[in-house]
């Protein structure tokens, strides 16, 4: 391979990096959330973002990585969550292409790309359109790979993401470069060289530069060529990063030499050569020779060739000449101790036998104590993991069934005859949904789940489930509760309270109004299957709650005849007649006042 193409394949290298691995990934950060993974304790959303993490971080096991990435994808797609499923179909991209399987990294990264549109996720969508281009510029399909660099910075710069965008600039000018096309690539490199600098990104910037000198090394301007190439060197020099200093210096003596200016290549070639020598950068060395050596050669001057071919075998033979001279003062050391214990053992055979024992049970005490310290860590992280279970278990369960479970393995059903069931639901949330960011709705549900959460807590309430913008809970289980409907109608007066005090707020979340409805009760509560446990309950009871909410009013508290028999002595409501609900008829109905 030519030594102007090792320097563009680095750069190219460099920039993927750049697009694909903006935060560095971490195999011990794998290796630790592997051990949750394999606990299967979590599920919908933090189960998404545990997948997402591990195939990320796993990288020395790339088939494992793309099995998380897999699993990811699947998951995704039977949640509806697009987001989720940009980045299962872009980590697994990443995996294929590094597995040498570009028609199906190909495939995931336009997956990917349809996923991040649908979020309305620019940046993810601008990252995907730059994995496609990259594929396609390894291929050398010169135009997918420029129609796709264009939707990726058109898609980036909207995105505002500065560093993504200079870097696809920066790709697409190696294009350029690539193909000849000096003009454009010219252009391109320019403006990721302002963008760079704007951010400070210094590598990047060097990097542009060092492509703007290629540029003009190719259309014959020798001293923008050097100025342009010295300031990458420059800024290289600043980052201790000396290789592709050597490698941009024999790309340029290649460039000159095929202009036929013999004497700019040879100048270019040495100071590869004496870079290379100052910080001892081996390849280097050898390149540099070898080039020098060709030059010469082309050039007529033998003598000079012979020296610098000479310095190359050097070099080549350099590490061998080391290991050889290495073994033979080994084996003569080994020699040496050898027949000088032999006289030990022969002069002092007890003395050295009793140091032999003491040294043993010295050893073997050792062994003892890293045994023992091994066994005490390992109690210690079983019992931290075991009470991180139960904590998550009792995050899910309530804590006489998950007593249960841990006795019996599983848990039976109960049939509750008092029970008061809540539902709550945010007004016009679907349609908002269509015009926020997705970050943005899920920390509003957040906010609002997590004080419905609190306010449950204090009045003894159980949390059932939410679905979706759906909150559901009950009092009167698993144990069973006299005062049940009365802590459910205080319970639901606080959860008006905090979304009407909330919905004027501006604090940079979305707010809503919301309807709650309450029926009163028998259920059936219990745990069916046998992974991803979930305390649940049925009967004519949630279907009839449930359609106490819908047909609740913004704001408003809607009560079923059974639960306004329980508290019309305590609460005011007002009767609003029979309403006819879907599969149920006439229901008379009350809004708490």
């Amino acid at each position: 391979m030519p030594l102007i193409k090792k320097a563009y394949y680095f750069l190219i290298g460099f920039l993927i990096l750049t697009i694909t691995a903006v935060s560095g990934q971490d195999q011990k950060v794998a290796d630790s959330l592997a051990i949750i993974y394999q606990q299967d304790t979590l599920k919908d959303t933090a189960k998404l973002a545990l997948l997402r993490d591990l195939s990320f971080n796993e990288i020395k096991d790339l088939n494992l990585a793309l099995k998380y990435a897999e699993e990811l994808i699947s998951l995704a797609s039977i949640n509806g969550n697009n987001l989720y499923l940009h980045s299962g179909y872009l980590q697994k991209g990443n995996k294929e292409r590094l597995l040498g399987n570009l028609d199906e990294a190909l495939d995931a990264y336009f997956k990917s790309s349809e996923a991040a549109a649908k979020a309305n996720y620019l940046k993810g969508e601008g990252t995907a359109y730059s994995a496609i281009a990259d594929v396609y510029t390894i291929s050398n399909n010169h135009r997918n790979a420029m129609l796709y660099y264009h939707k990726a910075i058109s898609t980036l710069r909207q995105a505002k993401d500065s560093v993504n965008l200079a870097s696809a600039i920066l790709n697409a000018g190696d294009e350029f470069l690539t193909n000849k096309v000096y003009d454009s690539a010219l252009s391109y490199f320019r403006e990721s060289t302002s963008i760079f600098d704007k951010v400070n990104y210094l590598i990047g910037k060097a990097y542009s530069l060092g492509n703007i000198g290629m540029v003009y090394a190719n259309t014959g301007k020798k001293n923008l060529a050097e100025t342009n190439i010295s300031e990458a060197i420059h800024i290289l020099e600043g980052l201790e990063d000396y290789y592709p200093i050597c490698v941009y210096l024999i790309s340029m003596s290649d460039i000159y030499f095929q202009k036929g200016d013999e004497a700019t290549a040879l100048d270019y070639a040495k100071r590869s050569l004496q870079l290379a020598q100052q910080y001892g950068l081996k390849e280097q060395i050898s390149n540099a020779n070898l080039k020098l050596s060709e030059l010469y050669e082309k050039a007529g001057n033998l003598g000079e060739s012979y020296k610098y071919y000479k310095g190359y075998i050097a070099y080549r033979d350099s590490i061998n000449n080391i290991k050889s001279v290495q073994k033979m003062a080994d084996l003569r050391t080994d020699y040496e101790v050898a027949k000088k214990q032999v006289e030990v053992n022969l002069l002092n055979q007890q003395k050295q036998n009793q140091r032999l024992v003491v040294i043993s049970l010295f050893v073997i005490l050792v062994l003892v104590i890293v045994i023992l310290v091994t066994l005490y860590w390992y109690y210690r992280t079983i019992s931290k993991e075991k009470k991180r279970s139960e904590g998550l278990l009792l995050n899910i369960l309530p804590g006489e069934i998950a007593r249960e479970l841990k006795v019996k393995g599983k848990v039976d059903a109960v049939k509750f005859a008092q029970v008061t069931v809540l539902f709550t639901d945010f007004v016009q949330f679907s349609r908002l949904a269509e015009n926020v960011e997705p970050e943005q709705l899920v920390r509003s549900i957040d906010f609002y789940f997590k004080g419905f959460d609190e306010i449950t807590t204090k009045y003894g309430l159980e949390k059932i489930k939410t679905i979706g913008d759906s909150y559901m809970c009950a009092c009167g289980l698993p144990t069973a509760n006299k005062a049940h409907a009365r802590n459910i109608i205080m319970a639901a007066k606080e959860m008006i309270g905090l979304v009407s005090n909330e919905l004027n707020a501006r604090d940079g979340i979305s707010h809503f109004e919301t309807r709650i409805g309450i029926h009163t009760g028998p259920v059936v509560a219990g745990i069916v299957g046998i992974k991803k446990w979930q305390y649940d309950i049925w009967g004519d009871t949630v279907n009839i709650a449930s359609r106490m909410e819908s047909m609740s009013k913004p704001g408003r508290i809607n009560l079923s005849e059974t639960t306004w028999r329980e508290i019309k002595d305590e609460f005011p409501c007002e009767y609003r007649g029979e309403i006819e609900v879907k599969n149920r008829g006439l229901l008379k109905m009350y809004f708490l006042l």
